[in-house]
């Protein structure tokens, strides 16, 4: 038996059998020393925008790549590759760092790796990364979650020392279903109700139904917090709290949208076994190999 198989004690209990109320998290948003001047409102909004991340030349690099990785027809074989529910379309392909050398190299880069760093004061490493696709006229928006209640209950994240990196490789309208955040609601912890049922995580990754905050809940924290949006040219980028209340409309307008997707959890804040599901998911959507980022 090892250190994983083990729990260690529940500061953000979901997934119960009866409603639990909202509650103000207790970690840190910033665990080390923010240096970048980008990322000076992060801890008050629970998010921060990187203009140009990548530059032009960069941005017309990885969409070739990833439109090569949606072409692939080994790839439509790999549980890796999820596929919009409603339509044949590529939705995400997981562990892009893997099958692109090209993402692998960039991951590694200090402009990308450091922003996480200087968050969660420590190492890191990958807990997840994906390309999201969301074509025009048929792509499918993500309702309203916090990534860190599926990555606590599913994939046994002890606390929210984690931060999301999506770097965006079209230009994000407020009309083709680029993410919307509610700043500042990522100090505050709202529990879902319901059991997990066992081997669901894949239709979740097409439509997410299992640990969702109920419409009051959404109320709630909008009519605290109020509702952003990240807009911005392709190689923008979006670094937020794992915790953050966020998600996107479908996107019915000609304008494709996709992104890279980095997910940089603290080497001092390793997987356990989940607190909240019968079963680990998959590594390559929480990955269990805690191996910094070089």
């Amino acid at each position: 038996m090892t250190l994983s198989d083990f729990r260690v004690i529940d500061n953000y209990q979901t997934r119960t059998s009866t409603p639990r109320a909202h509650f103000e998290r207790t970690d840190p948003t910033v665990w080390g020393r923010v240096e970048s001047p980008e990322l000076s409102t992060f801890d008050r909004d629970g998010y921060s925008v990187i203009d140009a991340l990548l530059s032009p030349d960069e941005v017309a690099e990885f969409s070739a790549e990833t439109r090569r990785l949606a072409e692939d027809p080994d790839l439509w074989l790999d549980d890796r590759l999820i596929i919009e529910k409603a339509a044949r379309r590529v939705r995400s392909i997981f562990e892009v760092h893997k099958l692109s050398p090209a993402i692998a190299d960039l991951v590694r880069q200090t402009r990308i790796v450091g922003l996480a760093e200087q968050v969660l004061g420590s190492q890191v490493y990958l807990h997840q990364t994906r390309v999201n696709y969301m074509p025009g006229f048929t792509g499918t928006g993500f309702y309203w979650h916090s990534d860190f209640e599926t990555w606590h209950a599913e994939d046994g994240m002890p606390a929210p020392r984690a931060v999301s990196l999506s770097i965006a490789l079209t230009d994000n309208y407020p009309y083709n279903g680029s993410l919307m955040v509610m700043p500042g609601s990522h100090r505050t912890f709202v529990p879902c109700q319901g059991e997990t049922p066992a081997d669901h995580y894949r239709d979740s990754l097409r439509e997410q139904q299992i640990g969702v905050p109920t419409q009051e809940d959404i109320t709630t924290l909008a009519q605290a917090h109020g509702i952003s949006q990240f807009t911005g040219a392709a190689g923008s980028a979006l670094l937020f709290d794992s915790n953050l209340m966020h998600g996107s409309s479908n996107n019915i307008t000609p304008f494709p949208r996709s992104n890279i997707f980095l997910v940089f959890n603290s080497v001092d804040n390793a997987l356990v076994a989940p607190y909240a599901a019968p079963e680990p998911r998959p590594t390559y959507i929480a990955n269990r190999e805690f191996v910094p980022v070089r």
